[in-house]
Protein backbone atom coordinates (compact mmCIF):
# COMPACT_ATOMS: atom_id res chain seq x y z
CA UNK A 1 0.00 0.00 0.00
CA UNK A 2 1.15 3.35 -1.07
CA UNK A 3 1.65 6.03 1.74
CA UNK A 4 0.65 9.26 1.62
CA UNK A 5 4.52 10.67 0.66
CA UNK A 6 4.76 7.85 -1.84
CA UNK A 7 1.43 8.98 -3.51
CA UNK A 8 2.09 12.65 -4.03
CA UNK A 9 6.06 11.56 -4.70
CA UNK A 10 5.08 9.37 -6.91
CA UNK A 11 5.93 5.37 -7.22
CA UNK A 12 9.12 5.75 -9.47
CA UNK A 13 10.29 8.77 -7.71
CA UNK A 14 9.48 7.20 -4.23
CA UNK A 15 11.53 4.16 -5.17
CA UNK A 16 14.63 5.93 -6.40
CA UNK A 17 14.23 8.30 -3.30
CA UNK A 18 14.45 4.59 -1.12
CA UNK A 19 17.49 3.28 -3.29
CA UNK A 20 19.55 7.00 -3.03
CA UNK A 21 19.28 7.21 0.95
CA UNK A 22 20.51 3.71 1.25
CA UNK A 23 23.36 4.38 -0.60
CA UNK A 24 24.34 7.51 0.14
CA UNK A 25 26.80 8.92 2.63
CA UNK A 26 25.50 11.21 5.13
CA UNK A 27 24.79 14.70 3.72
CA UNK A 28 27.66 15.92 1.69
CA UNK A 29 30.23 14.28 4.21
CA UNK A 30 29.79 16.48 7.59
CA UNK A 31 34.05 15.30 8.29
CA UNK A 32 35.05 17.57 5.30
CA UNK A 33 33.04 20.80 6.17
CA UNK A 34 33.43 20.34 9.79
CA UNK A 35 36.22 22.88 9.87
CA UNK A 36 35.04 25.21 7.49
CA UNK A 37 33.81 28.68 8.08
CA UNK A 38 30.31 29.16 7.71
CA UNK A 39 27.73 32.14 5.97
CA UNK A 40 24.32 32.53 6.62
CA UNK A 41 22.55 34.52 3.86
CA UNK A 42 19.46 35.98 3.70
CA UNK A 43 17.90 35.64 0.00
CA UNK A 44 16.21 38.88 -1.50
CA UNK A 45 13.57 38.61 -4.30
CA UNK A 46 14.04 38.97 -8.05
CA UNK A 47 15.38 40.89 -9.86
CA UNK A 48 17.58 41.70 -7.03
CA UNK A 49 20.05 39.26 -5.89
CA UNK A 50 21.93 38.91 -2.22
CA UNK A 51 25.47 40.63 -1.50
CA UNK A 52 28.19 38.45 -2.53
CA UNK A 53 31.78 38.72 -3.41
CA UNK A 54 32.43 38.56 -7.49
CA UNK A 55 36.04 37.15 -6.49
CA UNK A 56 36.18 34.66 -3.41
CA UNK A 57 38.30 36.45 -0.61
CA UNK A 58 39.02 33.18 0.90
CA UNK A 59 38.99 29.10 1.05
CA UNK A 60 35.61 27.47 0.61
CA UNK A 61 33.38 27.87 3.53
CA UNK A 62 29.71 26.61 3.69
CA UNK A 63 26.76 29.06 2.46
CA UNK A 64 23.59 28.17 4.80
CA UNK A 65 20.52 29.52 2.69
CA UNK A 66 16.76 28.98 3.75
CA UNK A 67 13.85 28.86 1.23
CA UNK A 68 10.04 28.84 2.87
CA UNK A 69 7.75 27.02 0.07
CA UNK A 70 4.63 29.23 -0.12
CA UNK A 71 0.96 28.13 -2.08
CA UNK A 72 -0.97 31.63 -2.77
CA UNK A 73 -2.57 32.73 -5.51
CA UNK A 74 -0.57 35.82 -7.56
CA UNK A 75 -2.01 38.38 -10.15
CA UNK A 76 0.01 37.96 -13.68
CA UNK A 77 -1.68 40.66 -15.95
CA UNK A 78 -3.06 43.67 -15.86
CA UNK A 79 -6.71 41.92 -16.17
CA UNK A 80 -6.06 40.44 -12.94
CA UNK A 81 -5.77 37.17 -14.26
CA UNK A 82 -5.21 34.85 -11.58
CA UNK A 83 -2.44 32.03 -11.16
CA UNK A 84 -2.61 29.32 -8.22
CA UNK A 85 1.18 29.79 -7.20
CA UNK A 86 3.71 27.46 -5.75
CA UNK A 87 6.52 29.27 -4.99
CA UNK A 88 9.90 29.23 -2.86
CA UNK A 89 10.07 32.45 -0.86
CA UNK A 90 7.05 34.13 -1.90
CA UNK A 91 8.25 34.84 -5.48
CA UNK A 92 8.38 33.66 -8.91
CA UNK A 93 11.19 33.02 -9.75
CA UNK A 94 12.77 31.89 -6.58
CA UNK A 95 15.46 33.93 -5.43
CA UNK A 96 18.86 33.32 -6.79
CA UNK A 97 21.68 31.81 -4.53
CA UNK A 98 25.31 32.94 -5.54
CA UNK A 99 28.09 30.80 -3.98
CA UNK A 100 32.04 29.70 -5.17
CA UNK A 101 33.04 26.78 -6.93
CA UNK A 102 34.32 24.77 -3.97
CA UNK A 103 31.88 26.07 -1.67
CA UNK A 104 29.45 23.99 0.10
CA UNK A 105 25.37 24.87 -0.49
CA UNK A 106 23.49 24.52 2.71
CA UNK A 107 19.69 24.68 2.12
CA UNK A 108 17.07 24.47 4.99
CA UNK A 109 13.57 23.67 2.89
CA UNK A 110 10.63 24.36 4.84
CA UNK A 111 6.70 23.37 3.88
CA UNK A 112 4.66 25.35 6.39
CA UNK A 113 1.61 23.48 7.75
CA UNK A 114 -0.40 26.64 5.92
CA UNK A 115 0.08 24.59 2.94
CA UNK A 116 -1.20 21.73 1.36
CA UNK A 117 0.94 19.91 -1.17
CA UNK A 118 4.20 18.04 -0.61
CA UNK A 119 7.28 19.88 -2.22
CA UNK A 120 10.69 19.28 -2.81
CA UNK A 121 13.76 20.77 -4.92
CA UNK A 122 16.34 19.66 -7.66
CA UNK A 123 19.65 21.47 -8.06
CA UNK A 124 20.37 21.08 -11.51
CA UNK A 125 23.71 22.24 -9.94
CA UNK A 126 24.24 19.00 -7.94
CA UNK A 127 25.42 15.46 -8.41
CA UNK A 128 23.61 12.21 -7.59
CA UNK A 129 20.26 11.87 -5.11
CA UNK A 130 17.83 13.26 -8.50
CA UNK A 131 19.48 16.88 -7.86
CA UNK A 132 18.28 16.68 -4.24
CA UNK A 133 14.60 15.73 -5.35
CA UNK A 134 15.06 12.03 -4.24
CA UNK A 135 16.59 13.39 -0.55
CA UNK A 136 14.27 16.74 0.13
CA UNK A 137 10.41 15.78 -0.42
CA UNK A 138 8.17 17.25 2.36
CA UNK A 139 5.07 17.67 3.71
CA UNK A 140 3.13 20.03 4.82
CA UNK A 141 4.51 20.73 8.55
CA UNK A 142 7.64 19.51 7.95
CA UNK A 143 11.43 21.03 6.91
CA UNK A 144 14.70 19.49 5.67
CA UNK A 145 18.19 20.68 5.10
CA UNK A 146 19.91 19.40 1.81
CA UNK A 147 23.87 20.02 1.83
CA UNK A 148 25.88 20.04 -1.83
CA UNK A 149 29.18 20.73 -2.80
CA UNK A 150 29.50 23.16 -5.88
CA UNK A 151 31.67 21.44 -8.08
CA UNK A 152 30.73 23.19 -11.31
CA UNK A 153 30.80 26.75 -11.74
CA UNK A 154 27.94 28.59 -14.10
CA UNK A 155 24.31 29.31 -13.72
CA UNK A 156 21.72 26.40 -12.91
CA UNK A 157 18.49 25.95 -12.63
CA UNK A 158 16.79 24.08 -9.56
CA UNK A 159 12.82 23.33 -9.66
CA UNK A 160 10.15 21.31 -7.70
CA UNK A 161 10.48 17.69 -8.28
CA UNK A 162 7.62 15.95 -6.98
CA UNK A 163 7.39 13.14 -8.97
CA UNK A 164 5.19 11.87 -12.19
CA UNK A 165 2.72 14.42 -13.63
CA UNK A 166 3.06 17.12 -10.59
CA UNK A 167 6.23 17.91 -11.60
CA UNK A 168 5.78 19.71 -14.98
CA UNK A 169 2.30 21.50 -12.70
CA UNK A 170 4.58 22.26 -9.97
CA UNK A 171 7.56 24.12 -12.43
CA UNK A 172 4.72 25.90 -14.52
CA UNK A 173 3.24 27.03 -11.52
CA UNK A 174 5.91 28.94 -10.38
CA UNK A 175 7.80 26.67 -8.61
CA UNK A 176 11.48 27.12 -10.09
CA UNK A 177 14.39 29.41 -9.60
CA UNK A 178 18.47 29.55 -10.25
CA UNK A 179 21.47 29.23 -8.33
CA UNK A 180 25.04 30.84 -9.44
CA UNK A 181 28.01 29.52 -8.81
CA UNK A 182 31.19 31.92 -9.53
CA UNK A 183 34.38 30.58 -10.24
CA UNK A 184 37.04 31.86 -6.93
CA UNK A 185 39.01 34.07 -9.28
CA UNK A 186 35.37 35.82 -10.97
CA UNK A 187 34.58 35.84 -14.32
CA UNK A 188 36.50 36.34 -17.51
CA UNK A 189 35.96 37.39 -20.89
CA UNK A 190 36.91 35.44 -24.24
CA UNK A 191 40.78 35.99 -23.43
CA UNK A 192 40.39 35.12 -19.88
CA UNK A 193 40.68 38.54 -18.62
CA UNK A 194 39.07 39.34 -15.76
CA UNK A 195 35.61 41.05 -16.24
CA UNK A 196 33.07 42.63 -13.42
CA UNK A 197 29.60 43.76 -13.14
CA UNK A 198 28.45 46.90 -11.49
CA UNK A 199 24.74 45.62 -10.91
CA UNK A 200 23.49 41.77 -11.43
CA UNK A 201 19.63 41.06 -12.33
CA UNK A 202 17.85 38.03 -12.30
CA UNK A 203 14.67 37.52 -14.50
CA UNK A 204 13.22 34.10 -14.75
CA UNK A 205 10.62 33.58 -17.63
CA UNK A 206 7.57 31.36 -17.06
CA UNK A 207 4.74 30.39 -19.17
CA UNK A 208 1.56 29.64 -17.49
CA UNK A 209 -0.91 27.65 -18.22
CA UNK A 210 -4.52 29.05 -17.09
CA UNK A 211 -7.91 27.34 -17.54
CA UNK A 212 -10.65 29.32 -19.27
CA UNK A 213 -14.80 29.20 -18.71
CA UNK A 214 -17.46 28.76 -21.43
CA UNK A 215 -17.33 32.15 -21.86
CA UNK A 216 -13.59 32.11 -22.62
CA UNK A 217 -12.71 33.90 -19.14
CA UNK A 218 -10.01 32.62 -16.83
CA UNK A 219 -10.58 30.94 -14.44
CA UNK A 220 -10.06 31.20 -10.37
CA UNK A 221 -9.78 28.59 -8.07
CA UNK A 222 -9.88 28.32 -4.31
CA UNK A 223 -6.57 26.82 -3.38
CA UNK A 224 -3.10 25.11 -5.42
CA UNK A 225 -4.65 21.57 -5.65
CA UNK A 226 -8.25 22.58 -7.40
CA UNK A 227 -6.98 23.49 -10.72
CA UNK A 228 -4.74 20.29 -11.50
CA UNK A 229 -7.01 18.55 -13.89
CA UNK A 230 -8.12 21.79 -15.57
CA UNK A 231 -4.64 22.80 -15.74
CA UNK A 232 -3.26 19.40 -16.91
CA UNK A 233 -5.68 19.75 -20.50
CA UNK A 234 -4.18 23.47 -21.27
CA UNK A 235 -0.72 21.99 -20.67
CA UNK A 236 -0.90 19.12 -22.64
CA UNK A 237 -1.64 21.62 -25.89
CA UNK A 238 2.13 23.22 -25.20
CA UNK A 239 0.57 27.06 -25.79
CA UNK A 240 0.92 28.93 -22.93
CA UNK A 241 -1.92 31.74 -22.04
CA UNK A 242 1.17 33.72 -20.66
CA UNK A 243 4.74 34.04 -20.92
CA UNK A 244 6.04 36.65 -18.34
CA UNK A 245 9.08 37.41 -16.80
CA UNK A 246 9.06 37.71 -12.81
CA UNK A 247 5.67 36.19 -12.55
CA UNK A 248 3.70 38.84 -14.23
CA UNK A 249 3.13 40.79 -17.37
CA UNK A 250 5.32 44.00 -16.85
CA UNK A 251 6.58 43.23 -13.37
CA UNK A 252 9.96 44.41 -14.91
CA UNK A 253 8.53 47.93 -16.37
CA UNK A 254 7.65 51.27 -15.05
CA UNK A 255 8.63 51.94 -11.44
CA UNK A 256 9.67 48.17 -11.05
CA UNK A 257 12.05 48.90 -14.04
CA UNK A 258 15.96 47.96 -13.86
CA UNK A 259 18.14 50.57 -13.45
CA UNK A 260 21.47 51.57 -14.33
CA UNK A 261 23.99 54.23 -15.86
CA UNK A 262 25.99 55.05 -18.55
CA UNK A 263 29.17 53.18 -17.95
CA UNK A 264 28.08 50.72 -15.67
CA UNK A 265 28.05 47.03 -16.43
CA UNK A 266 25.12 44.41 -15.85
CA UNK A 267 25.03 41.02 -15.53
CA UNK A 268 21.57 39.95 -16.64
CA UNK A 269 20.92 35.97 -15.56
CA UNK A 270 18.23 35.00 -17.15
CA UNK A 271 16.42 31.34 -16.33
CA UNK A 272 13.76 29.41 -18.10
CA UNK A 273 12.57 26.32 -16.42
CA UNK A 274 10.53 24.77 -18.95
CA UNK A 275 10.53 26.36 -22.39
CA UNK A 276 13.45 27.17 -24.49
CA UNK A 277 13.73 31.51 -24.99
CA UNK A 278 15.62 33.63 -27.07
CA UNK A 279 16.51 36.85 -24.61
CA UNK A 280 17.37 40.12 -26.60
CA UNK A 281 18.92 43.52 -25.40
CA UNK A 282 16.71 46.16 -27.75
CA UNK A 283 19.14 49.12 -28.33
CA UNK A 284 22.07 47.04 -26.93
CA UNK A 285 23.71 43.83 -27.21
CA UNK A 286 25.41 41.01 -25.13
CA UNK A 287 29.21 42.05 -24.71
CA UNK A 288 30.45 38.50 -23.62
CA UNK A 289 27.48 35.78 -23.05
CA UNK A 290 27.48 32.75 -21.22
CA UNK A 291 24.83 31.57 -23.44
CA UNK A 292 24.93 27.50 -21.86
CA UNK A 293 25.61 29.33 -18.73
CA UNK A 294 28.61 27.82 -17.58
CA UNK A 295 32.11 29.96 -16.90
CA UNK A 296 34.05 27.33 -17.69
CA UNK A 297 33.35 27.64 -20.97
CA UNK A 298 34.86 31.12 -23.10
CA UNK A 299 31.88 33.75 -23.24
CA UNK A 300 30.48 34.56 -26.90
CA UNK A 301 31.22 38.39 -27.80
CA UNK A 302 28.51 40.64 -29.15
CA UNK A 303 25.57 38.82 -29.60
CA UNK A 304 22.36 40.53 -30.93
CA UNK A 305 20.09 37.47 -29.11
CA UNK A 306 21.08 34.80 -27.17
CA UNK A 307 19.56 31.15 -26.56
CA UNK A 308 18.34 29.70 -23.21
CA UNK A 309 17.67 26.35 -23.57
CA UNK A 310 14.37 25.09 -21.49
CA UNK A 311 15.96 23.66 -18.35
CA UNK A 312 18.87 26.07 -18.09
CA UNK A 313 19.99 29.26 -16.89
CA UNK A 314 22.77 31.71 -18.90
CA UNK A 315 24.33 35.10 -18.02
CA UNK A 316 25.55 38.09 -20.24
CA UNK A 317 27.47 40.77 -19.55
CA UNK A 318 26.46 44.45 -21.13
CA UNK A 319 28.33 47.58 -20.47
CA UNK A 320 25.31 50.59 -21.26
CA UNK A 321 26.71 53.47 -23.86
CA UNK A 322 23.85 55.45 -24.22
CA UNK A 323 20.53 56.63 -21.65
CA UNK A 324 17.33 55.72 -22.29
CA UNK A 325 14.69 52.82 -21.73
CA UNK A 326 15.84 49.78 -23.34
CA UNK A 327 13.18 47.34 -23.54
CA UNK A 328 14.62 43.28 -22.40
CA UNK A 329 12.39 41.50 -24.08
CA UNK A 330 11.82 37.26 -25.54
CA UNK A 331 12.02 38.00 -29.20
CA UNK A 332 9.70 35.54 -30.10
CA UNK A 333 7.92 38.94 -30.19
CA UNK A 334 4.55 37.13 -29.98
CA UNK A 335 5.47 36.42 -26.42
CA UNK A 336 7.13 39.74 -25.39
CA UNK A 337 4.23 41.61 -27.41
CA UNK A 338 1.23 39.14 -27.30
CA UNK A 339 1.68 37.42 -23.92
CA UNK A 340 3.68 39.50 -21.75
CA UNK A 341 7.70 38.79 -21.98
CA UNK A 342 9.24 41.95 -21.53
CA UNK A 343 11.17 43.92 -19.15
CA UNK A 344 12.81 47.41 -19.48
CA UNK A 345 16.06 48.95 -17.84
CA UNK A 346 16.26 52.43 -17.70
CA UNK A 347 19.88 54.38 -18.20
CA UNK A 348 20.52 57.67 -16.57
CA UNK A 349 23.57 59.34 -17.90
CA UNK A 350 25.27 61.97 -20.74
CA UNK A 351 24.72 61.19 -24.41
CA UNK A 352 28.03 60.22 -26.04
CA UNK A 353 28.00 61.78 -29.10
CA UNK A 354 30.16 59.81 -31.36
CA UNK A 355 27.41 56.97 -30.68
CA UNK A 356 24.36 58.94 -31.38
CA UNK A 357 22.20 57.96 -33.98
CA UNK A 358 21.63 60.58 -36.98
CA UNK A 359 18.29 60.63 -38.43
CA UNK A 360 16.97 63.25 -41.37
CA UNK A 361 13.70 64.70 -40.22
CA UNK A 362 10.56 62.99 -42.62
CA UNK A 363 9.85 64.54 -45.81
CA UNK A 364 7.16 63.82 -48.24
CA UNK A 365 8.25 61.33 -51.43
CA UNK A 366 9.56 63.42 -54.53
CA UNK A 367 6.97 62.43 -57.34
Amino acid sequence: MLTRREALLGSVLAAAAAATVGSMPAMASAKEVAGLPREKVTLVAPPFVHAHDQVAKSGPKVVEFTMTIEEKPMVIDADGTQLNAMTYNGSIPGPLMVVHEGDYVELTLINPDTNTLAHNIDFHAATGGLGGGALTLINPGEQTTLRFKATRSGTFVYHCAPGGPMIPWHVVSGMNGAIMILPRDGLRDDKGKPVRYDHIYYIGESDFYIPRDEQGKFKKYDSAGDNYDDTVKVMRGLIPTHVVFNGKAGSLTGENAMKAKVGETVLIVHSQANRDTRPHLIGGHGDHVWEQGKFANPPAKDLETWFIRGGSAGAALYTFLQPGVYAYVNHNLIEAVELGATAHFTVDGSWDDDLMMQVEAPRAIAS
